[in-house]
Parts: C-alpha cells; structure tokens; sequence
C-alpha cells in the first residue's frame, strides 16, 4: 500500500479531509491486541470513542481504497442511528464508484438507511430491485431477496 495506494493524490486528500489515520505495526502492543490485528495491512475504522465499524485485510488499489473508506465512514454513521448523514456518504460512493467492490454493499446500506429513517418499506424493495439489476453477481442480493415480496 505504501508504494501505491498511500501515496495517491486523491486518497492523500480523501484521508486529510475526513479522517484521522492512525498506523500501527501488526505486532504493536497494546493496540494490535485490542483492534485484533494479525496481518498487514489491517485498516480498521472507528469511530471517535474507538468503536470498530468497518475493516478490511489485505492489499486495495485507490480505486477501491476510497470507496472502503466511504462505506466505512458511512457504517459509522448508519451504525449511531445517523441516517441522513450515513446516507449521504453512500450516495457520494454510488455516484464516484458505482463499479466498486464495495458499491453492492452500499446500496444495500442505504436502503435499509433510508426505510430506518422513513418507516416506509419501498426503499427495501428498490434495494433488491437495483441490486438484481446492476449487481446481480453480488452475495448483497441473496441477502436483499426476501425484499422482492415487498
């Protein structure tokens, strides 16, 4: 990551602008140990108590190291009940990432983001309906296939 992804442009600006990086070695006591870190790289996002929402291991180019960091930084919004804001991130990395790995998930995310904050079940049947359509490969459309009854 440190010859490829850390040292991009834009991901040197997506991280300024909405995080704060903490880098630790795999084997640094205690934090190693607390955020269960056993290979390198580890990317662990928290929010600012210290809660674990979102973590992925291994290698990803920028094109997919952005779109991690939006899902990420969406969970920990949708994860504290903050819809609106969970919302925003995913539609920012549906509209820039729409091919990413994590873009499925995302669309999954912010249906159930949107009926949480609304009551009102149609955004889990557009959920399945997206996901069938452009992302019919994914393990987010089983998961989004009982909403096909809606």
């Amino acid at each position: 990551m440190d010859a490829v992804t850390y040292p991009e442009k834009d991901v040197i600006e997506f991280v300024e602008r909405h995080l704060v990086p903490l880098r630790i070695a795999h084997d640094s006591k205690p934090l190693a140990t607390d955020f269960n870190v056993k290979w390198t790289p580890t990317h662990v996002i928290c929010d600012p108590a210290g809660r674990e929402h979102h973590r992925a291991v291994g290698f990803m180019a920028p094109e997919e190291f952005i779109p991690f960091l939006l899902l990420g930084i969406a969970r920990v919004h949708f994860d504290q009940e903050y819809y609106q804001e969970a919302t925003t991130y995913l539609e920012k990395l549906l509209a820039g990432y729409p091919k990413s790995e994590a873009a499925p998930e995302s669309v999954y995310l912010r249906g159930v983001a949107l009926y949480k904050s609304t009551g009102d079940p149609k955004p889990l049947k557009k959920i399945y309906e997206q996901l069938q359509s452009d992302y019919p490969a994914s393990a987010w459309l089983k998961r989004a296939s009982p909403y096909r009854l809606l």
